[in-house]
């Protein structure tokens, strides 16, 4: 048994990473601040299933608080960790930069210290997809260059591949990315797509339908995300030998350090999203359509080719399957 930090416990993808971890029998520490940034009783939720659970603690602390940070990793001595804590949020980064440069850069560097200054064997952090920002040759790959971000958000996710990639290298601290495209299912995240539309068909309101519609994502159901994450926990970069700095390959390196793509390797488009959630809720959305958002991407599509390659996984959950049991949590949870 290894004991792990994960990082935004109460969060998404944290709060089902723990249960993963939990009955793979690791020890889990859990931490987060448990902010408003969007209703608090789903984080609450989220935490009363893990709470009381064998091997599971949680500690309430902000990112960016670094004695306390410093402290929790002296005393705790975590064999590896996982870094899903983070100000989340395309369209938010443009109305409140500075959360993401306390969350996202201070805090990601007290857990790069923590790490450095405690022998953690591995660091397994949340990158993005929307690091791809201006690129349009499809699909995404870690190989590609990513450096015309077009987001805020997305810019302290590059800044932290870049951050590890020097802790990396400096102190040979082993660093894997993880560029996650697009999460979805049950006890998602209210400011995203599937969770808005659901509540807004079921009351029956209009839902705002962005680049009318054409926009299109690679959808990745949260159980895939967990178990592509748990395998990469295992997999620990030994650095690449055949490495060159004369024809740098931005998804390895020769440092203890590695970058992967999850996603569906499946893109679809909005509107046949949306028609699939209409079926699974029998009921027809009433959509407004509107232009692209500033920040936004018109499309995303991963290649998963490292991720199988390295750790026999790709997801595989279809939007069809995925939206049905998210539909299904709904329904339980808010008693619609």
């Amino acid at each position: 048994m290894t004991k792990i930090l994960v990082t935004g416990a109460a969060g998404f993808i944290g709060s089902h990473l723990s249960h993963r971890l939990l009955a793979k029998g690791h020890e889990v520490v859990g931490l987060d601040n448990l902010n408003d940034y969007y209703d608090v009783s789903l984080k609450e939720g989220r935490l009363a299933r893990l709470e009381g659970k064998p091997g599971f603690r949680l500690v309430r602390m902000n990112l960016e608080d670094r004695e306390g940070i410093a402290r929790l990793f002296a005393a705790e001595k975590f064999d590896s960790v996982v870094n899903l804590a983070a100000q989340a949020g395309v369209r938010y980064s443009i109305q409140n930069p500075y959360a993401y440069i306390d969350s996202n850069i201070s805090g990601f560097i007290n857990i790069l210290e923590g790490c450095r200054h405690n022998k953690v064997k591995h660091l397994v952090y949340a990158s993005s997809s929307s690091v791809y920002g201006a690129n349009t040759t499809m699909p995404f790959s870690v190989h590609h260059n990513v450096d015309h971000p077009v987001s805020l958000y997305a810019a302290t996710k590059k800044a932290n591949e870049l951050m590890a990639h020097t802790y990396s290298s400096l102190y040979g601290l082993p660093t894997t990315g993880l560029r996650f495209f697009t999460v979805y299912g049950p006890w998602g995240r209210p400011d995203m797509a599937l969770f808005l539309f659901t509540k807004a068909i079921l009351e029956g309101k209009p839902i705002d339908v962005f680049n009318y519609g054409k926009m299109q994502r690679d959808f990745t159901f949260v159980d895939d995300i967990v178990e592509g994450v748990s395998r990469v926990i295992d997999s620990v970069p030994p650095g690449e030998a055949g490495w060159s700095g004369a024809t740098p390959d931005p998804g390895t390196s020769y440092a203890p350090y590695k970058i992967y793509n999850i996603g569906n390797n499946n893109p679809v488009e909005l509107l046949r999203f949306i028609e699939v959630l209409e079926k699974a809720l029998g009921k027809e959305a009433q959509k407004n359509l509107l232009p692209i958002q500033a920040g936004d991407v018109p499309a995303t599509y991963a290649d998963v080719d490292d991720l199988m390659r390295d750790v026999g996984f790709k997801p595989a959950t279809s939007i069809e399957d995925g939206i049905a049991r998210f539909v299904a949590w709904y329904r339980d949870f808010y008693k619609v």
